[in-house]
């Protein structure tokens, strides 16, 4: 069996073309395995085929990207506009990067009159392969009524719904075609020493050389050969479909493609409620049964796609449900004795979008961290953590869609209802001038009492130094015994200083005191050093800082000027763009901007970009806050509290 991904921007028509695809020469079976996944399996020519099913977006790229790792080739599907090339470079990115085999298919091609060689060149900007054309298209009335295929220089017209007619070539198609085959041919010849001496000679190569040179250049990832067509009236699908079975590379080539000894990969997990824990599971070239061992564990029972039927084994190539193994997680690759995760770029975009969550009822608490950690396993764009603020549990999603999705599924899946509410920002507070403080705990209540006096001197640190304690007391004032509980109590205060925010970069320094002989203790003291600092603090001119992050915004380099004006709206500051190296058509924009902006950053830069840019962030340091900001910001957590 061999396995394919198609993947596109959302309404390219992905599934209408696998649907096509799967009925040309059988009837299949199509399981939606989640409302973004979904498996066709088919039989074309006696071959067995399977289709991975991936939508469109970027929340899904994590999908595709292990799909992608599992499969053998892709169809890039594309809108027959050239400004729909932007929204098909995150897809042809993540190819690129996989290594996978790709054909690229120009969809819907009867409804425009828009020039390929345009649409084409659109894509290019964004592709650091060669993509070039097998077809060129014949135009009547304004209209593409048929293609004309460039290797067999055959000409085919297009019937609705129904297999194309083989006819002659137009004479208004000849020119274009010999440019165009002459284009391929060059191209083609830079792979094949043999080509190159017929071309320069004036020979003719023969059709089954070409076609041959045309698999070996497709199998090595050397072009992105490019087909024209339409799924939903089945023009050009044909086609398609022969040149997948003759030029794809098999399961074996996508084994050594991968760079591990692996013999099976992860490509998709989900949770169904009455099931538990269910794995698409690939070979990657040896049979595999029930009871085999992968990872270090036996697998438990196989069934087909539909998880209808129990399945003995699965040949080389061959898919199966997985149920009850929860040691097998999507993502990984397999061996008999361990798991090894697959490469950074079948995971998708680094999860940023971050939101806490909450279960409606109380009594979910403890159900919610299971769930949790169960969908995390399951959903390579999501990453769970704690909030140190509050506790609750914190996602880092791929945006306010994928919330949505997880909400959802959290409870249809587990039964837990969950509210969200954003991540509060890490404001923190420092002081701006050095003052000293003295201040006496005494406290008498019968028999001991509490007594501790203590003089300190509080001052500014430089940003990001922290804090820092110190002494300085002469003739034992204050008992060396109890100067680390003047520490503790200066620690203490810390935690909330007047603004109502963690107090940072503050040098503490004790210089003199008291003690009783009775009534002094550990907690007396830690009390009066405490009490010292806090009102210290209010008195050395308390400073708000929020804090700045360093953010890398992947953008297409066609809307780097947009995001200058995003920037700007979130009081962010611009450092500049360098275009991407590894990526064509891709900058890498580089900002800071603060803590408090980045869910509006998430919310705002898929309208900018047409949801085809994401960033990554990283604190870089803290600023300082002045003005009604500051005693908004102040009051506000003051009223939380």
């Amino acid at each position: 069996m061999r396995c394919f991904t198609v993947l596109g921007p959302s309404n390219s028509g992905k599934t209408t073309l696998i649907d096509a695809l799967s009925h040309l020469d059988s009837k299949p079976v199509r399981s939606e395995l989640a409302e973004h996944f979904a498996i066709t399996q088919f039989t074309y020519l006696d071959e067995e085929w399977c289709a991975f099913d991936v939508p469109g977006g970027s929340d899904f790229l994590g999908y595709s990207g292990e799909a992608l790792a599992a499969s053998d080739a892709a169809i890039l599907c594309v809108p027959p506009e050239p400004e729909a090339a932007v929204l098909c470079a995150p897809y042809l990115r993540l190819i690129e990067e996989s290594g996978t085999p790709c054909i690229l298919f120009i969809n819907r091609m009867d409804t425009t009159n828009n020039r390929v060689r345009d649409i084409v060149a659109g894509l290019q900007a964004y592709a650091n392969h060669s993509i070039v054309l097998r077809q060129v298209p014949i135009h009547q009335d304004g209209e593409i009524v048929g293609t004309v295929d460039l290797i067999s220089e055959r000409a085919w017209e297009f019937q609705a719904g129904k297999p194309s007619q083989l006819i002659e070539i137009p004479d208004g198609v000849m020119e274009r075609e010999q440019e165009a085959r002459t284009e391929l041919l060059e191209h083609l010849s830079d792979f094949d020493d043999h080509l190159l001496e017929e071309l320069i000679e004036d020979k003719q190569p023969p059709r089954d050389e070409v076609y041959d040179i045309a698999t070996s250049v497709l199998r090595d990832n050397e072009d992105i050969p490019a087909f024209l067509g339409s799924g939903a009236n089945k023009n050009g699908i044909t086609r398609l479909m022969k040149s997948l079975r003759h030029e794809a590379p098999q399961v074996t080539s996508t084994a050594e493609r991968l760079g591990v000894d692996a013999i099976a990969a992860g490509v998709f997990s989900s949770f169904r409620k009455h099931m538990g824990k269910a794995i698409v599971l690939r070979s990657l070239g040896a049979e595999i049964a029930s009871g085999s061992m992968l990872a270090g564990e036996s697998i438990a029972n196989l069934s087909d796609i539909e998880a209808k039927h129990p399945v003995q084994s699965i040949a080389p190539g061959a898919v199966a449900l997985v149920v009850k193994s929860d040691h097998l997680n999507s993502g990984y690759l397999f061996s008999e004795t361990e798991a090894v995760p697959m490469a950074d770029w079948a995971r998708g975009h680094t999860p940023s979008y971050a939101t806490l969550v909450t279960p409606v009822h109380e009594k979910d608490d403890a159900r919610l961290s299971s769930a949790l950690a169960r969908l995390g396993e399951t959903d390579p764009g999501m990453t769970v953590e704690q909030d140190e603020a509050s506790g609750h549990a914190m996602l880092r999603l791929q945006g306010p869609m994928h919330l949505r999705r997880v909400q959802a599924a959290l409870e249809a899946d587990f039964g837990v209802s969950v509210g969200s509410e954003p991540v509060a920002s890490r404001y923190r507070e420092s002081i701006s001038k050095p003052v000293e403080h003295q201040h006496r705990h005494r406290k008498q209540s019968g028999g001991a009492g509490q007594f501790a006096d203590v003089h300190m001197k509080i001052a500014p640190q430089p940003r990001g130094e922290g804090f820092a304690f110190n002494e300085v007391v002469k003739g034992g004032a204050v008992p060396r015994n109890y100067i680390p509980s003047v520490e503790t109590g200066a620690r203490d205060a810390m935690v909330k200083g007047p603004l109502g925010f963690p107090v940072i970069d503050v040098a503490v320094t004790l210089t003199d005191g008291k003690a009783h002989s009775v009534d002094s203790s550990d907690f007396a003291f830690r009390t009066a050093g405490k009490a010292c600092v806090k009102e210290a603090l209010q008195n050395a001119g308390p400073v708000l800082l929020q804090p700045i992050d360093r953010v890398d915004i992947h953008v297409p380099s066609v809307f780097s000027g947009a995001i200058v004006t995003l920037v700007s709206s979130l009081k962010g500051q611009v450092l500049g763009f360098d275009p991407n190296p590894d990526a064509k058509g891709w900058d890498i924009f580089h900002a800071l901007l603060p803590d408090s902006s980045l869910e509006e950053l998430s919310r705002s830069l898929g309208g900018a970009t047409q949801g085809t840019a994401w960033y990554e962030a990283e604190f870089d340091h803290y600023q300082e806050v002045h003005g009604k900001e500051a005693s908004r910001i102040s009051e506000e957590a003051k009223a939380d509290a």
